[in-house]
C-alpha cells in the first residue's frame, strides 16, 4: 500500500516480500517460520510482524529485498483452456503464461475462473486489496453472461432475484434477466449465433462461491453451456481482446479502491 506521494507505509513482512517478488505471500511465510529472513540483522519468524520500506533493512538468505514503489493492477480478457493459477504442477495452461509479459514481481489473480469461462480477470501485486475485493462484506458486484440451455421464464429469474438455497448455504439475491440474443452481450457466449434451445442471460452476483453462476442457473433447471464475466465492479474489457491484458489507469484504480469501501 502506498501513503502520500507514492511512499510505501507499514506493511506486514510476508506483504512486503511477495510486492518484492521473492516468493507467493504463503510462500514468504515458509521462509519467514524457516528463519532466513531477517530485519535490521535480527531474524524475524513471527508471521504478523511488520517493517518500514522507507527505514527497515530486509534480508532474504543474505540479500536485501526491495519492493516495488507502488502496485500493479492488470486486467486480462481470459480465454477459455487456461486455469485462474500462476502456476500447476501437471503442466496444464495457466493464466500466468498470458500475463508474463507485464513483468511485476508477485503479481497474483483475485479470485478464480473456471477452466472453461472466458472474460474479465484481475490481478494485482496488493495482497491487502485483493483479500478486501473477494471478501463478502465488501459485496464487489461481478456481472456475468451466460448461454443456458432453454429459456428461463419470469418464475425461475425470480427464484435467482430472491435468493436461492444451493447445497452450501442460500444464495444472496441476484439481478437476473433475459438478454437479446443479438446484441453485443450475447457475442461474447455465441459469437455464432445463439443456437435453438439456448438463450443468453445476465446475472450478476455479490459473492464468490466456487461454480456460483453455474449452479445458480442449474437449480432453476437450465445448465450453463458457455459463461463469460464481461465486469468486475467498476471495471469492464473496454475493447480488450481476448488473451490480451492492459494496467489499469489511474481513474480505473481509484474507481476500483472505491468500490471496496462502497460495495458497488
Amino acid at each position: 500500500m502506498t501513503g502520500e506521494g507514492g511512499r510505501l507505509v507499514p506493511m506486514r513482512l510476508q506483504r512486503f516480500l511477495a510486492r518484492s517478488g521473492v516468493a507467493s505471500r504463503r510462500g514468504s511465510e515458509n521462509l519467514m517460520t524457516a528463519g532466513r529472513v531477517r530485519v535490521n540483522g535480527v531474524v524475524v519468524t513471527e508471521l504478523g510482524s511488520r517493517v518500514d520500506p522507507a527505514t527497515d533493512v530486509v534480508e532474504v538468505d543474505g540479500r536485501r529485498v526491495v519492493p516495488a514503489a507502488e502496485a500493479a493492477y492488470v486486467v486480462l480478457n481470459k480465454p477459455a483452456g487456461y486455469l485462474t493459477t500462476m502456476s500447476d504442477p501437471y503442466g496444464r495452461p495457466c493464466v500466468a503464461e498470458l500475463v508474463a509479459g507485464v513483468g511485476e514481481p508477485g503479481l497474483f489473480p483475485v479470485g478464480r475462473l473456471d477452466m472453461d469461462t472466458t472474460g474479465i480477470l484481475l490481478f494485482t501485486t496488493d495482497g491487502d486489496a485483493g483479500q478486501r475485493l473477494l471478501h463478502p462484506s465488501h459485496h464487489v458486484a461481478k456481472h456475468y453472461v451466460a448461454l443456458v440451455e432453454g429459456r428461463p421464464g419470469e418464475d425461475a429469474l425470480g427464484r435467482i432475484r430472491s435468493g436461492i438455497e444451493l447445497d452450501d448455504g442460500p444464495c444472496q439475491p441476484a439481478a437476473c434477466d433475459l438478454l437479446a440474443p443479438d446484441g453485443p452481450e450475447a457475442r461474447a457466449v455465441a459469437p455464432a449465433g445463439v443456437p435453438r434451445g439456448t438463450s443468453v442471460v445476465g446475472l450478476e452476483l455479490r459473492e464468490g462461491r466456487k461454480h456460483q453462476a453455474k449452479r445458480m442457473l442449474a437449480a432453476v433447471g437450465h445448465e450453463v453451456v458457455a459463461l463469460h464475466r464481461d465486469r468486475f465492479g467498476p471495471l469492464s474489457l473496454d475493447g480488450l481482446a481476448e488473451g490480451s491484458w492492459r494496467r489499469l489507469g489511474a481513474a480505473e484504480r481509484s474507481a476500483l479502491l472505491d468500490s471496496i469501501r462502497e460495495g458497488r
